[in-house]
């Protein structure tokens, strides 16, 4: 999931019928015929596909795609569930329908998926989860990210891998890549947050073109929508504030 703030409110789906609650901290929407659902301990939850539509009236682009890329590698949905319920007059579906065509289920974490849509909005062709192997067809490595027609790997590296026994693997797989001619470097959430022209200074380079700081400029204006900012955060908690009969705010 992308970071939720804490004041986030529990999202409902009702039929046209059924009594509105009226409690703090519950967003409802409302709906002329049933949701599909699922029962998980005894509670009535809607269905993934159905979850991932009522959530793209509220995220921004960034984060939809995280939330698909999530939904679709942990095997509650598939591309074809989410696009069959894109139906007209349904509300989120221009949103998901934009976010699908920049989906892709094989990220293992939601800061590969940022990696990976980093890169594209740089214009980098990229392919996840790539298996390198040597010229004697042993398996070296699976990398996070393959920059398409190089021998340069992209990698999130999380706090795990400065573990000391994950350190001394990641040591010996960064050898066997170095002696199969690939170049892996390693990003943070830093890096793609706050410091994403470096990444972009590093695919320049590994594509053999001029940097232009200026190509940053689309993925920071993603990123100020989004909930990896403050000013994301902040702008979806005025989107799914609940408003009271008398046009307050109540959280």
């Amino acid at each position: 999931m992308p970071p939720l703030p804490a004041e986030t409110p529990v999202l409902v789906a009702m039929q046209l019928d059924d009594p509105r609650p009226l409690r703090a901290g519950i967003r409802t929407s409302r709906h002329p015929e049933p949701i599909p659902h699922d029962v998980v301990a005894g509670l009535r939850c809607a269905a993934p596909a159905e979850v991932v539509l009522a959530c793209a009236r509220w995220l921004s682009f960034i984060d939809l795609v995280v939330l698909i890329d999530s939904a679709v590698h942990a095997g509650d949905v598939t591309l074809q569930e989410l696009k069959a319920v894109c139906t007209p007059h349904r509300r989120g579906r221009r949103a998901l329908l934009a976010a699908l065509g920049w989906a892709d289920g094989r990220a293992e974490s939601p800061w590969e998926t940022l990696l990976r849509i980093l890169h594209v909005v740089l214009g980098i062709d990229v392919e996840p989860q790539v298996e390198i192997w040597d010229e004697h067809g042993e398996f070296i490595a699976r990398a996070d990210l393959h920059l398409t027609s190089t021998n340069s790997l992209h990698e999130f590296d999380g706090g795990h891998h400065r573990d000391p026994e994950q350190h001394r693997d990641d040591l010996r797989r960064e050898r066997r890549l170095d002696v199969g001619g690939y170049v892996r470097r390693g990003y943070t959430a830093s890096d793609v947050v706050q410091r994403p022209l470096g990444v972009l200074r590093d695919a320049d380079h590994a594509v053999g073109r001029d940097h232009d700081p200026a190509r940053i400029r689309p993925w920071l204006a993603l990123l100020r929508l989004s909930l990896y900012t403050p000013s994301g955060r902040a702008a979806f908690l005025k989107r799914v504030t609940v408003r009271t009969a008398t046009g307050g705010k109540r959280q």
